[in-house]
């Protein structure tokens, strides 16, 4: 495990520039991180830093949205927002040549958004097809029932998307209240690789950003979230389908912790691929899934720990008790050393490949400096899975994966059936 060399310098307005010089290909990808994901909106107005995400590249200081478009396209390049729990991003990748050219444009959109009121209420739109959509996909509900149980009036239990009642509230001055108060250079990481030097690369960020001025009239935003206070539970949502979902939710622990790296190792073992424990034992043996997997994202606050299955109505019962069996097993019995040692190739295998593109590198060290975490993170997460002992894994099961929240969703007879 080789350490990547990242260049690190803060302008004098607070943004943070982090560069990796690699010269492989005659592309260069920059990731701008801002610290104003769905986590700083506030209840009511749930679903607002997606609608931003969406309207943010549709105009800005003398462009519309057919003109950043035609500017993008012109030279093959590629720019978009999105947004996620943590953190808001604006990605951009383009030939070295036009790296200045398109940085500059991106510059501006950061700077001077417009938010057209038709883009606004087109998006708007668009979002709230997406939400009537997705209240008809059983996975989503058996995860939005669950997300809901498990973190109640914290924001990790809301939808990014929001609801329909919230999403139809929001206003062109909502979004341009809510760039005003989050959007500012001390709140910002621009993460940047490709075929480009530091000493070019930094010059370019002061001269597209430097004279960006920290906001006078207010303090950085600080996050604050009601402490965690829930208790597992089950959820059922009937609904006429052709398969159940069977899902059990854990909660985790936040990045910070020292038991990130091992629960990340856990959740690779169980639910991670064609030779993970959960297809093998449930779907290869069993026949019981038609879909069976496991996951834990990386988030600043604790994180869910998820294993699911998509199984026939009538095995829905059994399907229900061998997800939670697999999962008891972990807090029951040490893993033998031939298993752990295949989850950490695994779980590092993967982990390097998701290095290999200027893109994935400008988003892995940008990611790690939003969190809080720094760029060091990357040698330490690996180190920290390297050193997982059999113990160590069993503890830490023990710990976290003792008591789930349930989430169920299918033919009525069938969910209710499980628990009877």
């Amino acid at each position: 495990m080789k350490k990547t060399s990242i260049h690190r310098t803060v302008l004098n307005n607070g943004i943070v520039v982090l560069v990796a010089e690699n010269p492989v290909a005659d592309i260069i990808a920059a990731r701008i991180f801002i610290r104003a994901g769905s986590c700083y909106e506030t209840k009511e107005q749930a679903g607002l830093t997606h609608l931003l995400s969406s309207v943010l590249t549709k105009g800005c200081d003398g462009l519309s949205s057919l003109a950043i478009a035609e500017k993008v396209e012109s030279v093959g390049a590629s720019l978009s927002a999105d947004t996620t729990a943590d953190y808001f991003l604006l990605s951009l990748k383009t030939v070295t040549s036009d790296f200045a050219e398109i940085l500059t444009l991106a510059g501006q959109i950061l700077r001077q958004p417009t938010f057209p009121e038709m883009e606004v209420e087109l998006e708007q739109r668009i979002a709230l097809q997406d939400i009537r959509s997705q209240q008809e996909q059983p996975f989503t509900i058996a995860f939005d029932q669950l997300r809901n149980a498990m973190y109640a009036e914290h924001p990790y239990a809301r939808s990014a998307l929001g609801d329909e009642t919230t999403m139809s509230r929001l206003t062109r001055g909502d979004l341009e209240q809510y760039y005003q108060t989050h959007f500012r250079p001390d709140n910002i990481v621009i993460s940047i690789a490709g075929h480009i030097s530091v000493s070019d690369t930094v010059a370019l960020v002061e001269k597209v950003f430097g004279d960006w001025q920290v906001p006078t009239h207010h303090q950085l935003p600080v996050l604050y979230v009601p402490d965690l206070d829930v208790k597992p539970q089950m959820t059922i949502t009937p609904q006429q389908t052709q398969q159940s979902i069977v899902m059990l939710g854990y909660l985790g622990s936040s990045v910070s912790s020292v038991d990130y790296a091992v629960l990340k190792l856990l959740s690779t073992y169980l639910g991670n691929g064609l030779s993970s424990r959960l297809f093998v034992e449930l779907r290869e043996k069993r026949g019981l899934a038609y879909e069976v997997s496991a996951f834990y994202p990386t988030r600043i606050f604790p994180a869910s720990f998820v294993v699911y299955m998509g199984t026939a109505p009538e095995n829905t019962k059994i399907a229900l008790t061998g997800l939670q069996k697999e999962v008891d097993l972990l807090s029951a019995n040490q893993l033998e050393e031939e298993a752990l040692q295949s989850a950490k190739n695994k779980i590092l295998g993967q982990y390097a490949l998701g290095k290999q593109t200027n893109a994935q590198i400008a988003q892995i060290y940008g990611w790690y400096e939003i969190l809080g975490l720094g760029v060091d993170f990357d040698w330490e997460f690996q180190q920290a899975i390297a050193s997982v002992s059999a113990l160590n894994a069993m503890e830490t099961a023990h710990q976290y994966l003792r008591e789930p929240f349930v989430s169920l969703v299918g033919q009525q007879e069938a969910v209710y059936g499980a628990i009877a």
